[in-house]
C-alpha cells in the first residue's frame, strides 16, 4: 500500500488525566500559570533505602467516578486512565457514540514506555505465598504493552487498526506518528491516539535510581525538575494519559468539527549508540526534527516554537540543545524552547502525548509555556527556554520532540490548522 502524499492530517479532540487532574483545561490553566505538580511521595509509596522521594501522582482519581465495580477491578491503572482520557478527546471531537456501537473506519494507537507492571509484581507475590492458582486471571490482559489500546477499542468499539508502540520515552510521540501514517495510508479515517503509564512503582524508582536518573532535591519539589538549568541532577517520574484525535480532511469536513492543528510531519531515527546515554553531537535528535520538516515541506525558518524533550538530566538537555542549534543554526537563538515536563514531570510513556498536547493548544491560544524554574543558565544550554513565565506569541509551526532510552529519537510538526 503506498502513502498518499500530502493527504491532511488534523488533530479535532484532546483528552487528558495527568497529576494537575483529570480533563485538558486544568492542564491547561496549570501549564499557563506556571504551577507544578510536583511533590513527595515517600507518604504513599515505600521509598526507604531510595534517594529520591519525589514524584508526579495523579491524586483525584477513582476508577469507581467511570466504571461499576466489575469493570475497574479488570482493568489496569493505565487502561483506566486511557479510556478515561480517550472519553474526553472523542467528546472534544463532537464524536457520536453509544455502548454496543462498532465502527469499521477508526482505528487506536497507544504508546507506553514501561508497561503495567504492578500486576506482574502482585501476582508473582501471590503464586509465591499461595500457588500458581491464586495467579489472577486478568494478569496477562493487564500487563500487555497494547492493552490500553485494546480496551479503548472495545470500549469504544472501534475495529480500524489497534495496536500498541514500546520505545520508552519516546512512546507517546511513536503512536502520533503511526496514526499519522495509518491516516495517509488510507487504512482509517480517525484513529484516537494516546500515550499511557502508571509506573510509580518502588521497583522503578529504585532501577532509575541505580542509573542515577532521578533527581534527589527532595527537600524542593516544586524547583527539583529543572530542564536546561545548569543546577539539573535527574527527573521526575510522573504518571497519566494523553489522548488525542487525528482525522483525515474528508473525515473532517464530512463531520463539520473544528480542528486544533494540522500534521504536516513526523520524524524518527535511532542513535544506535547507547542503552541509556544519547548520542552526544545530537544527531539523532537532530535528524528526527529534520525528517519532520522535511515532511512537512517547512523550512527551518519557518518553526516558531519547540516544545522540548527537556528532561531535567544533564546528558539529555546538553544534547538536546545541540541538536536544535545544529538544526536551525543562528535561527535556533529566536525560537522559543520550552520543557512541560518543569511543570509535570516525566510522565514517560505519556509524555509525548501530553506534550503534544500541550503543542496544540500553544498553537491555538497564542501561548509559549514556560519553562519553571530556571535560574542558573548552562554555558552548554544557551537558549531562549522561556524561564519560568509563559508569553503571548502567534505560533505556526510548532514541533514536538521525544527523545527515549535505547536511543529512540521522534518528532512531529504541527501546524495552526
Amino acid at each position: 500500500m503506498r502513502m498518499k502524499d500530502n493527504l491532511p492530517v488534523y488533530v479535532t479532540g484532546l483528552g487528558a488525566v495527568t497529576p494537575f487532574g483529570t480533563g485538558v483545561p486544568l492542564l491547561w490553566e496549570n501549564i499557563v500559570s506556571g504551577s507544578s505538580s510536583i511533590r513527595r511521595v515517600d507518604d504513599i509509596i515505600d521509598l526507604s533505602g531510595i534517594k529520591t522521594k519525589l514524584g508526579s501522582l495523579v491524586l483525584d482519581f477513582d476508577p469507581k467516578d467511570w466504571f461499576n465495580r466489575k469493570r475497574a477491578h479488570r482493568l489496569g491503572r493505565p487502561s483506566q486512565f486511557a479510556i478515561v482520557a480517550a472519553r474526553e478527546a472523542l467528546d472534544d471531537a463532537d464524536w457520536e457514540w453509544s455502548p454496543g456501537s462498532y465502527t469499521e473506519n477508526v482505528g487506536v494507537v497507544t504508546g507506553t514506555g514501561i508497561g503495567n507492571i504492578n500486576p506482574l509484581i502482585d501476582s508473582q507475590e501471590e503464586m509465591v505465598d499461595r500457588g500458581p492458582r491464586k495467579v489472577s486471571p486478568f494478569l496477562i490482559p493487564q500487563l500487555m504493552p497494547n492493552a490500553a489500546a485494546a480496551q479503548v477499542a472495545i470500549e469504544f468499539g472501534f475495529g480500524g487498526p489497534s495496536y500498541g508502540t514500546v520505545s520508552a520515552c519516546a512512546s507517546g510521540t511513536h503512536a502520533i506518528g503511526q496514526a499519522f501514517k495509518e491516516l495517509q495510508l488510507g487504512t482509517a479515517d480517525m484513529v484516537v491516539v494516546g500515550g499511557v503509564e502508571a509506573p510509580l512503582l518502588r521497583v522503578a524508582y529504585a532501577g532509575f535510581s541505580r542509573i542515577k536518573a532521578l533527581s534527589t532535591r527532595n527537600d524542593d519539589p516544586r524547583a527539583s525538575s529543572r530542564p536546561f538549568d545548569n543546577e539539573r541532577d535527574g527527573f521526575i517520574m510522573g504518571e497519566g494519559a494523553g489522548f488525542l484525535i487525528l482525522e483525515n480532511e474528508s473525515s473532517v469536513v464530512s463531520r463539520d468539527v473544528k480542528p486544533y492543528a494540522k500534521i504536516l510531519g513526523m520524524g524518527a531515527t535511532a542513535d544506535a549508540y547507547h542503552v541509556t546515554a544519547p548520542r552526544e553531537d545530537g544527531s539523532g535528535a537532530r535528524e528526527a526534527m529534520r525528517i519532520a520538516l522535511r515532511e512537512g515541506g517547512v523550512q527551518p525558518e519557518e518553526v516558531d516554537y519547540i516544545n522540548a524533550h527537556g528532561t531535567s538530566t544533564r546528558l539529555n538537555d546538553k544534547m538536546e540543545s545541540r541538536a536544535i542549534k545544529d538544526l536551525f543554526k543562528e535561527r535556533a537563538y529566536e525560537i522559543p524552547v520550552s520543557s512541560s515536563k518543569s511543570q509535570f514531570g516525566h510522565l514517560v510513556g505519556a509524555a509525548g502525548t501530553v506534550e503534544a498536547i500541550v503543542t496544540c493548544l500553544a498553537i491555538k491560544e497564542g501561548f509559549v509555556p514556560p519553562t519553571i524554574n530556571y535560574e542558573h543558565p548552562d554555558p552548554d544550554c544557551d537558549l531562549d527556554y522561556v524561564p519560568n513565565e509563559g508569553r503571548d506569541q502567534d505560533i505556526e509551526l510548532a514541533l514536538s520532540n521525544s527523545f527515549g532510552f535505547g536511543g529512540q529519537n521522534a518528532s512531529v510538526l504541527f501546524k495552526r490548522a
